[in-house]
């Protein structure tokens, strides 16, 4: 959630910015780089649940980037935990997608975004397969590839509106999302599970999807695309309907939308 009363001047942002769009670029190209080699693959928490030596690498390599330009700032990242205190906080998706970075299949990412006393101000995500630079600064729009990016105008679910979702690794045990899926689906709405949140987000911002929600998000994988979700001028909840992208799952829609996808999903 923006803060009203927090303005860093706009030099600042630009700074920041190119740095979270030279790391995501770094690891994007790592990513290809080694997108058709075998992959050294473990479970984290469960069979589905992967990492490789592409998230690691390319982990390190953001790291690496941020730390040359702002080597007081923290960073909080998938792989290797938050490294440092303060007002700055870098929140990092190396390789957002890795199950289907895996197998082959081309939707996957980095993402990268920079908090500053807990408001999202700039966020960057890179799909490098298809050379796609999603972008946003608080207060300054959000853009692909320098271009700048609105969501959709369907006005109505049953228009139909296209919506993605995704799926937590406990969803044997936790099966709220199913609920949410079955709700939407005896609405004959169409549901799309691609497989990477920071992509779903962004696909919400420049119109590609017209809704997305998923529940079970960490922050890495929600803080860039949020902001460029709601700098592209779309609205982010939690299921509650409270304007934060890390509370209890996430809604995204365009501003026309969202009361009715929340309250689908609610109902």
């Amino acid at each position: 959630m923006t803060s009203p009363d927090f303005a860093p001047p706009d030099p600042a942002f630009t700074a920041y910015l190119d740095v979270a769009t030279e790391a995501a670029r770094a690891a994007g190209a790592i990513q290809l780089a080694r997108a058709e080699l075998a992959h050294d693959e473990k479970s984290k928490t469960t069979f589905s649940d992967l990492v490789t030596e592409v998230d690691a690498l390319c982990e390190a390599e953001i790291r690496r980037v941020i730390s040359a330009a702002y080597p007081a700032h923290a960073v909080l990242g998938e792989e290797e935990g938050q490294a440092g205190e303060g007002d700055f906080l870098w929140v990092v998706d190396p390789l957002d997608g890795t199950v289907n970075y895996a197998r082959g299949y081309p939707v996957y990412c980095a993402s990268v975004a920079l908090e500053v006393r807990g408001v999202r101000v700039v966020g960057a995500v890179y799909d490098p397969t298809r050379r796609e630079l999603f972008t946003a600064t608080l207060g300054g729009g959000a853009f692909l590839n320098g271009a700048r990016i609105r969501p959709s105008r369907t006005p109505s679910l049953l228009s139909p509106a296209l919506i993605s979702t995704g799926f937590p690794y406990n969803v044997a045990s936790d099966r709220s999302n199913l609920t949410y899926l079955e709700k939407l689906l005896a609405l004959g709405v169409p549901v799309r599970r691609p497989g990477a949140a920071a992509l779903d987000l962004c696909n919400v911002a420049s119109g590609r999807m017209d809704g997305y929600w998923e529940t079970g998000l960490k922050r890495w994988d929600a803080a860039a695309g949020s902001l460029i979700v709601e700098e592209a001028g779309g609205v982010i909840s939690d299921l509650g309907g409270q304007p934060t992208p890390y509370g209890h799952g996430i809604v995204a829609a365009s501003a026309l939308l969202h009361p009715e996808l929340l309250a689908a999903l609610s109902g």
